[in-house]
């Protein structure tokens, strides 16, 4: 596949649902925030487009009109698309991992917790984008959507709980979508089990419902911790899909890495 230029983009409406809940608004986020990457099997009259962001990929059109290296640009990706594109996926890659998720939409209204002594839960700001590179190593994905810590610090769309400067616990909008607002967190290790990402995403939750959309929430299906969180914070399950994690490419050297 080839990497589309901003003002190469077909019509959306055309590939992408508007107004859709969780990863699905990825194509409304790309466009919205700027970060991300196009592509399709030609410039003119794509038969073939996908989007990518933080590791995502969303898939649609003729399958049938990529070469068998086309999707190697996609490595290490989790990827959504309709099933006629696993024999395409088999074709570019020897591992193809499926992971069944849930999607949960904002349903109940939940209180703001009362967030433990000493500790302050607030919205996001630019000079928070330090204390958002200091947390642990593998909350690196949280602002991945975002471009990396100083783009989520000034989106305005991320709630932490702080202790003085130091950063304990996230909760901010992973995906923007025109309808819907897709809901991430992460906690500290040596913090959890204090009601912390509760009291972030509550507050969020509220933030993204004075905006006019409403939240949802992700997650894998074996993920017991978020779906009690999700579940907690007014949550109820809406759907179930299937991504699938790619590796390994047949075609070494066929595209470059996204």
């Amino acid at each position: 596949m080839i990497e589309l230029a901003p003002d190469q983009l077909p019509a959306l409406t055309r590939w992408f649902a508007a107004g859709a809940p969780g990863t699905a608004a990825l194509a409304e986020h790309v466009r919205a925030t700027g970060t991300g990457r196009w592509w399709a099997d030609r410039a003119v009259e794509p038969r073939a487009v996908a989007v990518a962001c933080a590791g995502h990929v969303l898939l649609r059109g003729d399958p049938g009109a990529l070469a068998p290296e086309a999707l190697a640009v996609f490595d290490a990706h989790y990827v959504r698309a309709a099933g006629c594109f696993l024999p395409a996926l088999g074709n570019a890659f020897g591992l193809i991992v499926p992971w069944e998720r849930m999607l949960f939409v904002h349903r109940v209204p939940a209180a703001v917790p009362r967030p433990p002594h000493g500790v302050t839960v607030r919205r996001l700001v630019p000079e928070d984008a330090p204390a958002l590179t200091a947390l642990a190593a593998d909350a690196a994905w949280l602002h991945a959507s975002w471009g990396g810590p100083a783009g989520l610090a000034a989106s305005g769309l991320g709630w932490a709980a702080l202790d003085r400067d130091r950063m304990l616990a996230v909760a901010c909008t992973y995906v923007h979508g025109t309808a819907y607002e897709d809901v991430a967190c992460f906690t500290d290790p040596a913090q959890r089990r204090r009601g912390l990402a509760l009291a972030c995403v509550t507050a969020l939750c509220r933030d993204i419902a004075a905006r006019g959309r409403t939240p949802s929430w992700t997650c894998s299906r074996d993920h017991r911790p978020s779906r009690l969180l999700a579940w907690t914070a007014g949550f109820r399950l809406r759907h179930e899909y299937v991504h699938y994690f790619t590796g390994q490419p047949a075609h070494q050297g066929a595209g470059l890495p996204v």
